[in-house]
């Protein structure tokens, strides 16, 4: 083997392996979807299309299989409870214990009762399989106990303030922070607090709606199955919700003015 050889062998190893790494990461199996891709690759378009077949096949799998092993998939559809985006479906973010697909489904329906019409929006749950495996970022997404809320919102900015079913500030949920009143923190580090100010123009600048993100928070609390729900606390205050349930996550973990973390 020729040195540009061995050199391009080694390149080739770090690519797969950084791709591997970051799949299964990001999906949990997605890296042993791109590991079939290459023992079975045939060119560029048929590794990709092995790739596809092998991840559909495991998710597929997952489907059936979590349930076996204590997590059930959050629904993808749906008119009282829904994930934000089929992209939390896809990547295999949507699982969690049965008792805490219960409590999600509990809560949306309270909402939907009090206010009829209410879409509830899940974000990241965990993956379906292994306790321990963290879902990146988040710190404490690892058991299938622990499920992201999306805010309510409501056309606040341009028009009447009229609730807005289905439809979240930003495109993932995520990281369309409220920045209600002073600064929580100082400044620490490490720290998963990212500003993510790069992200705003891509918002559709529509504004919190009150009275069902109460709502959500208040039937969350009052399950007993609940033990954390983490709120930022100006937002906390905004919205008039308060209990020893309702805490602050810290100045190091990811900010709380954007979904509403809950925890069994």
């Amino acid at each position: 083997m020729t040195a540009p050889q061995a050199k391009g062998r080694r390149r080739g190893v770090i690519l797969h392996g950084a791709a591997v790494l970051g799949l299964t990461v990001l999906t949990q199996l997605g890296g042993f979807a791109w590991l079939a891709a290459l023992a079975f690759r045939r060119g560029r378009l048929a590794t990709l299309a092995i790739f596809l077949l092998a991840y559909t096949a495991l998710w597929g799998g997952a489907q059936v299989a979590a349930p076996v092993f204590g997590r059930v998939p959050l629904p993808c559809t749906g008119e009282v409870l829904r994930a934000q985006s089929r992209l939390y479906c896809v990547l295999l973010r949507n699982f969690v214990t049965p008792e805490m697909a219960e409590v999600a489904s509990d809560a949306a329906l309270a909402v939907a009762i009090r206010f009829p019409g209410t879409v509830t929006l899940t974000l990241d749950g965990g993956f379906p399989f292994l306790d321990g495996m963290p879902l990146v970022p988040h710190l404490s997404h690892d058991d299938g106990e622990k499920l992201d809320f999306a805010f309510y919102y409501a056309d606040t900015f341009y028009g009447d303030g009229a609730y807005l079913p289905g439809l979240t500030d930003s495109a993932i949920g995520y990281f369309s922070f409220l920045r209600i009143g002073e600064e929580t923190c100082p400044p620490v580090w490490p720290t998963l607090r990212w500003e993510m100010r790069w992200m705003e123009p891509l918002h559709l600048f529509i504004g919190l709606e009150p009275e069902r993100t109460r709502a959500l928070i208040e039937a969350l609390a009052k399950d007993p199955r609940v033990s954390r729900i983490f709120v930022e606390p100006p937002v906390a205050t905004a919205l008039g919700v308060a209990g020893e349930k309702i805490r602050f996550q810290g100045c190091r973990a990811a900010r709380h003015d954007d979904h509403i973390h809950v925890q069994l």
